[in-house]
């Protein structure tokens, strides 16, 4: 069991998320709704807190307001504590050299720029997890293994396809999981073993290595970029050369969900029994509550293979779809293989297929949002997605993007 100050926790949350589009104009993608009361937050800090980890650091930069409220000082995970616990990290400037103060340019870059603030910590052992991934695994027997083995690095990963691994950072590996290469985002992968952005380091290594890459890489940039940029580009490959990083399969069900077709094809598995991440009694994914009313199906209302959230009104037919707090849906509507966020309104006669629609949208009477796709697998051409607060009327073709805000009427 890891005891305080051994072991840090680090949540890399500041992305912008420009693939989730008008979803993430004005939220972090941490921050994006799933299974509809949850965050893709909730997963990471889940996992490290049940992994017994009491000194957790939440790394944001983008949209840090929308997020800050409900992470609430680390209170819903019990991370609120006098000595340790929760720590939020945002950008600074004139801490430091140029490389290590402001945004950073990749989650390799921004262990550079928090190079000081671990050092000062102390810990010898550093968990790193990305926030916008669906898991549920016990970290703790990782960890230990890890330290034990004095490993510098453990990755966790998973097996996709070939195709979804050139989007990915292909891990190579011998049968007893040493690793023995990285290719990132390869255009043809070696296989489909990935890593999951789910690390163990051993922390003075990793600092040592994030310094010599600095003097190495820094010099071919401009401003105060320091070349690192995503771990997969330099900082993976270096810390391989040891022969000390292992490769640990990760167990459950995994998904990057920070594209909106992944976004909406996690969901049609969640709702098809093949996400086990909330099955785990003695690990469940917790979460901020939204404090709303039970849910409602008035005697006009139908639904099937769906999930209502508190709040949720309806009189008309939802199919397959996962309805966030607060939304209602009408007499004589109808919503089929969408995500709908808090406190969206589906009027009388509308039609909703195949859509993620933000916060507070209206779907218009009669209108009619997306259509039936041809294709198995949810794809982001085939999604309507709209943005916060929209009011929605006339017919929205698949695969159009409605910008926070926009009125088709």
């Amino acid at each position: 069991m890891a005891r305080r100050g051994e072991v840090l926790a680090l949540v890399q949350a500041g992305g912008q998320g420009g693939r989730m589009d008008v979803l993430t104009r004005e939220r972090a993608k941490p921050a994006l709704p799933y299974g509809g009361v949850h965050r893709l937050v909730d997963f990471a800090l889940s996992a490290l807190v049940h992994a017994d980890l009491v000194d957790v650091w939440v790394s944001l930069e983008y949209q840090v307001t929308s997020i800050d409220e409900y992470l609430s000082g680390g209170r819903p995970w019990s991370l609120d504590r006098n000595r340790g616990g929760f720590r939020r990290i945002v950008p600074q400037t004139g801490t430091g050299p140029a490389t290590e103060s402001g945004f950073a340019h990749g989650n390799g870059d921004l262990l550079l720029r928090m190079s000081a603030d671990l050092e000062a910590f102390g810990a010898s052992t550093l968990v790193v997890c990305s926030a916008d991934h669906v898991f549920n695994m016990d970290l703790g027997p990782v960890i230990d293994d890890h330290i034990a083995a004095g490993r510098v690095a453990t990755v966790l990963t998973t097996e996709v396809t070939k195709k979804d691994a050139s989007d990915n950072v292909v891990v190579l590996a011998r049968a007893d999981g040493t690793i023995t290469g990285i290719e990132h985002k390869p255009s043809s992968p070696s296989s489909g073993t990935i890593a999951t952005e789910v690390f163990v380091y051993d922390t003075a290594v990793l600092l040592s290595t994030l310094r010599e890459l600095r003097a190495e890489l820094s010099g071919d940039q401009e401003g105060d970029d320091s070349g690192l940029g995503d771990f997969g580009e330099h900082v993976l490959p270096r810390l391989v050369e040891s022969g000390r990083a292992v490769a640990v399969p990760m167990t459950g069900y995994w998904r990057d969900v920070g594209q909106p077709g992944l976004y909406l094809q996690s969901h049609r598995d969640l709702l098809a029994g093949r996400v086990d991440v909330f099955d785990h009694d003695t690990m469940p994914v917790i979460s901020h509550w939204p404090d709303r009313p039970a849910a409602r199906v008035r005697a006009s209302g139908v639904v099937s293979d769906s999930l209502l959230s508190p709040g949720c009104d309806v009189s008309g037919e939802v199919v397959g779809s996962v309805l966030g707090p607060g939304v209602v849906v009408e007499k004589g509507a109808l919503v089929r293989d969408s995500v709908l966020m808090e406190d969206c309104v589906v009027r009388a006669g509308a039609e909703v297929q195949t859509a993620v629609l933000d916060e507070r949208c209206e779907v218009l009477a009669d209108a009619r949002v997306g259509a039936v796709p041809s294709a198995r697998l949810a794809r982001g051409e085939d999604l309507v997605l709209a943005g916060r607060d929209c009011r929605v009327g006339g017919e929205i073709a698949p695969g159009a993007r409605l910008e926070p805000g926009t009125d088709t009427r």
